[in-house]
């Protein structure tokens, strides 16, 4: 049955008694701080008739009870769960801050952090009922089973705080409580809106007489002829019905006490719209619903439930298959009762549910949460979501066990891993992608056709890098040009401009569907990009052995595998470095050995001297090579054999001039843990330029040697040459990706001996 609004203590003049309220308060919650309760009632007020003596037509005022009295209502619903004083405080201060009558600095000014913190929870899963766009409400509220599942979702995801949660509910239970007074759209879409996702999410945190209240209301507009049809057969049936139950309570007393059992028992009411459920589900008539004449017993002890359900047998003939015991097998989400239905007095069907008070406040308070109980595919929940769910039950528990404890504030914000974010088109659906996913993986799990085409996005109306992360809320809008044509960069993992397997399978099917030749072509030329930027030799390089380890006849035959995308840049990089390197150079040493001064005897070290014995050898500090270069060696006179890169400067002079001490050296089987290695970047200079790049290098965890800079004044061109360890060059490749897509940078390669 739908719940009437209990109305607040109200004076001759209009006004609300607040003394009386709050009296009323204290009696339905535990509350240490009233005086700070009262502030916040005396705030909220105030904030009202300022911002109405401002705008005579201001809306909330006229259409609603406005934001002060609908505070009022949302503590007093709280108050029922039993919530702390910062929730309350939190719910009477929210609308007023929702409206911009007030701002959350100075509720964090006057209440604390955390009650603006909680208000700016409710603020953001408030953006569900906040887009623009004219047919968000169409789309988000509309019957798809998919769609309102991901809204709930999201919902989910949102919340870091239970009690978020709970003031978003108590909101929308005063929305859909005041919403008789709207148009008929309005009273429809609030309705679509409590019943496809609050009315859910109240159900799956367990808090069974606010879901029915909310189900009720809402099926009274969704269905109002269907909900007067119901209605009326229940009040035709009212009084007789109300005399049946009285008889039933009073003989049930009786019998429990003649067994010592101090129980109660109540007239337990049917909603509407259960019953409507019910007949739908079963195809049945009205008359064929049992328990439209309910009983609830609610007893001390389990124990004490078996004693009652004998009474209530040897009473009256109980119904076959009508019998449940969820004590000895509680349902998954815990639910715990007897459930019977029995033929009562003058014959009339009847059905009793046997409990105890604890287990009655978990059904009813919010630790039973039914979500597992009716209409859900247990195969098909995400894990994720159900986890968080679990963690919103189980602090609701811990509140109940903890009271007022500080460390529940701290419990209330521990995490849970989401596996998924759940974003807004621009028409208001909700989509949902995998953790880490951009606006191109968006626009691909859009349409095809839109990733093709996209040129840029917008989130929440501010255009956007397409290589940064979406969050849950975002609401996200694809700019497209007229003709597809997506860039081959987007298929370089290092760039990270497509996380999912979908996107880059279709950016690479688009590749694949172009002319061999162009595909070749352009294969080819991120090849000799990419080994110019790594300081390699391409003629030094076997491409034909490369094909052939990939699986390829033929070098153009793997350009154009690379140019369609179903080779990586990385695949030929790694073969390239394989092919110069002995075995295992990518094997790291010990980090704390330094690699910039460290040598090595032959044999046993990072380089395999060929023909000769023990020989001390120590990297060139002039080319500074890596594992993957092309190396020699350059017998010196007492400080052993320094290593150089073969295209070296430096070793070409000694090669003309003292040839007789150059001798061959191998990567041997231990390659160093890191090496030093130039990276030469060019950029337009700026404010900050130097820190953004350095951030990038220590969010990759490289380590920097050396950095040098110099600014050209006349052409504002900045060059730098930065030192770090590297261990193999597919993570150099990576990192001078990640440089080159910061701001105002020109170029970025590998510095070779000499030059820039």
């Amino acid at each position: 049955m739908v719940k009437v609004r209990e109305d607040h203590p109200i004076r001759e003049d209009g006004t609300v008694d607040l003394d009386l309220w709050l009296l009323n308060l204290q009696q339905q919650a535990d509350i240490t701080d009233l005086a700070q309760i009262r502030q916040a009632c005396e705030l909220a007020k105030a904030c009202e008739e300022r911002a109405h003596a401002v705008n005579e037509d201001d809306i909330w005022s006229k259409t609603s009870l406005g934001s002060y009295r609908t505070g009022l209502d949302m503590a007093s619903i709280l108050a029922e769960l039993q919530q702390d004083s910062l929730t309350l405080i939190a719910a009477i201060l929210y609308r007023a801050v929702r409206e911009n009558k007030l701002g959350l600095k100075q509720v964090s000014d006057q209440f604390g952090a955390e009650v603006a913190q909680l208000i700016d929870g409710v603020l953001q899963m408030a953006a569900i009922g906040t887009r623009k766009n004219p047919r968000f409400e169409e789309a988000v509220l509309g019957t798809g089973t998919n769609q309102v599942d991901n809204v709930r979702k999201m919902l989910v995801a949102m919340i870091d705080d239970v009690r978020v949660a709970l003031i978003k509910i108590a909101e929308r239970t005063c929305a859909i409580r005041g919403v008789k007074t709207g148009t008929r759209r309005k009273r429809y879409l609030v309705a679509r809106e409590v019943f496809d996702i609050y009315a859910p999410l109240a159900h799956r945190l367990g808090i069974g007489h606010i879901k029915w209240e909310l189900e009720d209301l809402s099926f009274r507009y969704l269905k109002p002829n269907d909900y007067k049809d119901i209605a009326t057969l229940l009040d035709e049936k009212r009084l007789d019905r109300q005399d049946f139950i009285n008889t039933v309570v009073a003989k049930l007393k009786t019998d429990l006490g003649a067994v010592n059992i101090d129980g109660q028992v109540m007239g337990r009411a049917k909603h509407i719209y259960s019953i409507w459920r019910k007949m739908q589900r079963k195809n049945i008539e009205f008359s064929q619903v049992y328990d439209v004449r309910a009983v609830r017993i609610l007893v001390p002890e389990a124990r004490d439930c078996y004693t009652a359900l004998g009474i209530v047998h040897g009473l009256w003939r109980n119904i076959p298959h009508e019998f449940d015991d969820y004590i000895a097998s509680p349902k998954p989400n815990g639910y715990r009762s007897l459930h019977t239905a029995v033929i009562g007095p003058e014959g009339k069907v009847l059905e009793i549910q046997i409990r105890t008070q604890a287990m009655h406040d978990e059904a009813e308070l919010g630790v039973c949460a039914h979500h597992l109980y009716k209409g859900t595919d247990l195969n098909s929940r995400s894990s994720s979501y159900e986890d968080k769910i679990a963690w919103l039950r189980q602090v609701l528990e811990w509140h109940d066990d903890l009271g007022q404890s500080e460390a529940f504030g701290d419990m209330l914000r521990g995490d849970v891993t989401q596996d998924r974010v759940y974003v807004f088109t621009p028409e208001g659906h909700v989509l949902d992608l995998p953790h880490g996913a951009t606006a191109l993986d968006f626009a691909y799990r859009v349409h095809t056709e839109i990733g093709h085409r996209c040129r840029g996005a917008k989130v929440n109306g501010r255009i956007i890098p397409l290589t940064r992360a979406l969050k849950t809320g975002d609401q996200v809008e694809i700019m497209t040009a007229n003709e597809e044509r997506p860039r081959r960069d987007w298929l370089n993992t290092n760039l990270g401009y497509v996380t999912t397997s979908r996107a880059r399978a279709k950016i690479a099917h688009w590749f694949k569907e172009q002319a061999r030749d162009q595909n070749a072509e352009a294969g080819r030329h991120i090849v000799e990009r990419e080994f110019k930027r790594l300081a390699l030799n391409i003629r030094e390089i076997n491409l034909e052995q490369i094909a052939r380890e990939l699986n390829y006849r033929q070098v153009d035959e793997m350009f154009a595998g690379l140019g369609a995308g179903d080779l990586r840049q990385s695949q030929i990089i790694n073969a390239a470095q394989r092919q110069v390197e002995v075995e295992h150079v990518d094997e790291q040493l010990d980090l704390a050995l330094p690699a910039i001064s460290r040598s090595k005897v032959s044999g046993g070290g990072s380089i395999r001297i060929r023909g000769v014995g023990s020989l001390l050898t120590k990297m060139a500090t002039c080319c500074k090579p890596v594992p993957g270069d092309q190396i020699v060696g350059y017998i010196t006179q007492g400080r052993g054999v320094s290593v150089h890169r073969e295209d070296c400067s430096n070793a070409l002079a000694l090669r003309q001039h003292e040839r007789e001490r150059m001798i061959e050296v191998d990567w041997g089987e231990e390659g160093e843990a890191t090496y030093p290695v130039d990276i030469f970047i060019e950029a337009y200079d700026r404010s900050g330029l130097l820190r953004d790049i350095m951030m990038e290098l220590a969010n990759s965890s490289l380590n920097v040697l050396a950095a040098n800079t110099l600014t050209d004044r006349n052409s504002n061109v900045a060059r730098l040459t930065i030192t770090v360890e590297i261990s193999r060059l597919e993570l150099l490749g990576r990192i001078m990706d990640k440089i080159n897509q910061i701001p105002n940078v020109i170029d970025v390669h590998r510095q070779r001996s000499g030059s820039a």
